[in-house]
């Protein structure tokens, strides 16, 4: 909510609170969605190397629960990182995966996240005939 009021620091504040409860009460799943949470909050704040670790340690926790919806935004979040640093290969490998788990899960997002992946491989495209 304080994130999407462009209040990262207050979100980050929540965030960081949260994460040692659902620890202790074994929510891996809550663990997972807040630690891709505040790799949002990260990323919205320019951190991007920061940003990174918290969707990579969010990743495997989404995957260990089976929550493939989970895994889907995470695996998006790593992608625009990807992209936002101009590593299109790796964004791409992301987005297909994440398509992938889009139609496995008859996820709402299928055609947008599917654009999404047509649109990099056209930034990537374009990167190739520049150099």
């Amino acid at each position: 909510m304080y994130d999407g009021l462009g209040d990262r620091r207050r979100a980050l504040g929540f965030c960081e609170e949260a994460l040692p409860i659902a620890r202790e009460v074994g929510d891996r799943a809550g663990e997972a969605v807040t630690l891709n949470n505040m790799g949002h909050v990260y990323d919205g704040l320019g951190d991007r190397r920061r940003a990174l670790v918290f969707y990579e340690e969010a990743l495997p926790i989404s995957r260990e629960v089976g929550d493939r919806v989970g895994e889907a935004v995470t695996r998006y979040n790593i992608a625009m990182v990807h992209r936002a640093e101009g590593n299109l290969d790796e964004a791409i490998g992301e987005l297909e995966l994440v398509v992938e788990l889009d139609r496995q899960v008859d996820h709402p997002d299928l055609a947008s996240d599917t654009a999404m992946l047509e649109q990099v491989r056209q930034e990537r495209a374009a990167a190739q005939e520049a150099t």
